[in-house]
């Protein structure tokens, strides 16, 4: 992928206090920050964090706005945040990849393991049965996604190619009806939509990306807003990490939650949040490596147009 056809493609006083303290000393100035951006789809920690108001209630003190923008996928999400248009947001483990070999301007902020919640459904009455059974069948996903990498790697367990299936590329919100009509006859998705084509659309879950392989997401932020903000990054994923803590903890309040955000339905957003991991750490070396494989499947099938090194682009926190 080209660089030009991607561009179109709770915390307490007490940290804010040390905000106040070491934003010098980290060359960060509160007054330059007047308003965040985050991006955030249609679950998640964000989604929490949003409902929480956990941001608005730190940040407010200090004159900082918060806004949110949401994205139906984190290709798009990817594309605002190299412009500058966000600051921040959460992503699935092909976006960053396939920017970063755009030459995007961002960086990896924090990580969060997937146990659950993706995969490929087909229809319950569908004769595929296996993943053998997916060559010579259209196969919908979102180009760049999680999803994608769902898809090659599947595709590689059962010893096929990419060329043995016909991809078609679609959003989350287009590729549904596709699915529902048999326009596509499977579909690579996460949650909630995994839900919905799970429980409303009529699909059967053909496989568990956790049976396949390990996947992460992550906590993204543009490249200046991470080094000319540490300070303020720092605190957004301390207020993110205390609101994944309590989620683990209060998932039918979790599911209330992402309902009155996002709109998807209660029943739907139960299912997601009742198999979700909301649990945000740092970006470990198993994270990298395992993102590294990520980034050099995709090099080798042609899909990004050089090798890139994931690490090159993981944040870390000057003051920690």
């Amino acid at each position: 992928m080209q660089r030009r056809d991607f561009l179109k493609l709770s915390v307490g006083t007490a940290a804010a206090t040390a905000f106040a303290l070491h934003a010098d000393a980290q060359g960060t100035s509160q007054g330059a920050v007047k308003e965040i951006r985050i991006g955030y789809q249609k679950t998640g920690v964000l989604v929490i964090t949003r409902q929480q108001a956990a941001l608005e209630k730190h940040f407010a003190p200090l004159g900082i706005d918060v806004k949110w923008v949401e994205f139906s996928s984190g290709p798009p999400m990817m594309e605002a945040m190299n412009v500058g248009s966000i600051d921040f947001g959460a992503v699935g483990d092909s976006p960053p990849v396939f920017a970063q070999a755009a030459g995007a301007a961002i960086v990896y902020a924090a990580g969060q393991p997937i146990t659950n919640g993706q995969g490929i459904l087909v229809p319950k009455d569908s004769p595929i049965r296996g993943i053998a059974d997916l060559k010579g069948k259209r196969v919908g996903f979102t180009k760049g996604s999680s999803a994608h990498n769902i898809v090659v790697q599947t595709l590689e367990k059962a010893g096929l190619t990419y060329a043995d299936i016909t991809p078609v590329y679609l959003t989350p919100p287009d590729a549904g009806p596709a699915f529902a009509n048999g326009s596509i006859e499977a579909w690579a998705i996460w949650d909630p939509y995994f839900a919905i084509g799970e429980t409303k659309q009529g699909g059967r879950i053909l496989i568990n990306a956790r049976d396949v392989t390990k996947t992460n997401s992550f906590f993204i932020a543009n490249r200046e807003f991470a080094k000319n903000h540490g300070a303020i990054l720092q605190q957004i994923i301390d207020a993110t990490t205390a609101a994944g803590r309590w989620a683990e903890q209060h998932r039918d309040e979790v599911a209330k939650s992402l309902a009155a955000i996002t709109g998807v339905p209660l029943d739907i957003q139960t299912v997601a949040a009742n198999r979700a991991n909301f649990v945000v750490g740092p970006v470990t070396d198993d994270i990298v490596n395992t993102q590294q494989g990520v980034a050099d499947r995709f090099h080798k099938l042609g899909l990004i147009p050089k090798p890139i090194v994931i690490r090159d682009i993981v944040w870390r926190n000057p003051a920690a």
